[in-house]
């Protein structure tokens, strides 16, 4: 890439946990005459560090990563540096972590199979101020409604997806058993399962969770 061609390019960081995920889409993205790759990022935090500090007109972004999520890392970036445009690329397709990005700034959402060119122009439009959303998963998201759990029902269900009791869930958000036990049970209500692994696994499902 000429260097004024390099000038005029949308310039892109890039989110990823997976180093292969982040170096795929890298090299694919760099092949595009008017894309340049100017910084890359393990986990949501250093992400929304690298948009500070080079400030690109579009950041990729996975969803899942240690601490910091894509979730949050898309507030965060929409905050520090509001010319950057935040496009979703995971490999969680579900209509809850649609809605949470969008919520969170977002301007696009696709999932990881999204073939290379449709994934370069996505950015483009995003870099636009168009929204690009995977047609499927939009879809699939106004059937299945805004979700349903309060922010104490969600963390709580967090909690129990590994199987802790109520007392042990209750110290650590600083809740008697009682509140947690309620709150679960109406976490299960909302979701229509059986019992809480199911509320669990349902609200992952959907990304609730």
């Amino acid at each position: 890439m000429s260097e004024a061609n390099e000038d005029a390019a949308i310039r892109l960081v890039i989110a990823d946990d997976q180093a292969l995920v982040r170096g795929a889409l890298g090299a694919l993205l760099d092949l595009e005459a008017d894309l340049t790759v100017v910084g890359m990022a393990s986990d949501g935090a250093e992400a929304v560090r690298r948009a500070e500090e080079l400030q690109p007109d579009v950041c990729l972004m996975d969803i899942q990563m240690p601490g910091t999520d894509g979730i949050e890392a898309t507030r965060r970036i929409r905050a520090a540096s509001p010319g950057t445009r935040v496009l979703i690329v995971t490999t969680f397709a579900r209509p809850g972590y649609l809605r949470a990005a969008l919520d969170a700034g977002a301007s696009g959402f696709l999932v990881k199979d999204t073939p290379a060119e449709q994934l370069a122009e996505a950015v483009r439009r995003v870099h636009a101020g168009l929204r690009v959303l995977d047609p499927v998963l939009a879809a699939d998201s106004l059937f299945d409604g805004a979700n349903p759990l309060s922010d104490r029902e969600r963390q709580v269900l967090r909690l129990a997806s590994d199987g802790r009791p109520a007392a042990a869930i209750a110290a650590e958000v600083f809740l008697s058993a009682g509140t947690v036990r309620n709150h679960l049970s109406s976490a299960i209500g909302k979701t229509g399962a059986a019992n809480r692994t199911q509320a669990v696994r349902i609200a992952q499902d959907k990304g609730w969770i």
